[in-house]
């Protein structure tokens, strides 16, 4: 079994104490995995994909995750009853309706103070770099100028990702643009990510994308990306978990 290691952050910017870790998807695209379970419980290296999550999140120092849930909800639950491993777990409950990732982020608002609240998808996996990767995100944070910081990697570094890219990046890390279709952009988002709760205002009813919420804050210049240092991998299908622990098991 391979086993993934983790790096110790290192003093410097605070870390949001609240996490909010976006496990609600139904997981096509890892059938006939989640045929019978929800994605987070998919397995990569020997242990479910939200236990990598849950184990960077301790790490790092966050205290209390909100985790939302929807497609085999029970299952999940259960999971982080058992998982917990001295973390606060509060569940936002999206059985009624699945509403994406920014319509999560919108259900869970009266959930977490105003204060910097840090995100992190269930379905990706990093090894951190020099430096942890969520406190690199706190360090660079600057609630001054920034409403969103996202963990972003070259494409050229996203390992199993099959997509053109996602953004733009000024020099000072300012993020410019969204790639356009049929462009190719330099950077991938990795799922990671710090927001201010002052970006999530004024929501459509129903499910939208968290790109709603980015746009804003790249409209006004306050969207910014932080580079990953260590390696990120897509785990989004089967073929790519094999891809995933072949080159985990490569060092």
């Amino acid at each position: 079994m391979t086993r993934l290691r983790s790096i110790r952050p290192t003093p410097g910017g605070t870390v949001p104490r609240t996490a909010m870790v976006m496990a609600a998807g139904i997981g096509k695209r890892m059938r006939p995995l989640t045929a019978t379970r929800p994605k987070p419980l998919v397995e990569v290296a020997g242990k479910a994909l939200i236990d990598h999550v849950l184990d960077r999140l301790r790490t790092a120092g966050v205290e209390r995750v909100i985790v939302n849930v929807h497609y085999l909800a029970d299952a999940l639950e259960a999971h982080l009853g058992r998982h917990a491993d001295g973390l606060e777990i509060v569940i936002s409950d999206e059985r009624g309706a699945l509403l994406e990732t920014g319509g999560g982020l919108a259900k869970a608002r009266d959930l977490f103070a105003d204060e910097p609240l840090l995100v992190v998808n269930s379905d990706n996996l990093w090894l951190d770099g020099p430096v942890d990767a969520i406190r690199l995100l706190a360090l660079r944070w600057d609630d001054m100028t920034m409403d969103a910081l996202l963990l972003v990697v070259p494409l050229a570094r996203a390992h199993n990702h099959t997509g053109s890219g996602d953004f733009y990046l000024a020099p000072d890390g300012r993020i410019t643009a969204r790639r356009k279709h049929g462009r190719v952009a330099p950077f991938t988002y990795t799922g990671v990510q710090i927001v201010h709760p002052r970006l999530i205002a004024d929501w459509p009813e129903g499910a939208f994308s968290t790109n709603l919420f980015w746009d804003r804050a790249v409209a006004v210049g306050r969207a910014y990306g932080q580079v990953h240092q260590g390696l990120w991998f897509d785990v989004g299908t089967p073929a790519a978990i094999a891809k995933t622990e072949a080159l985990l098991a490569d060092g």
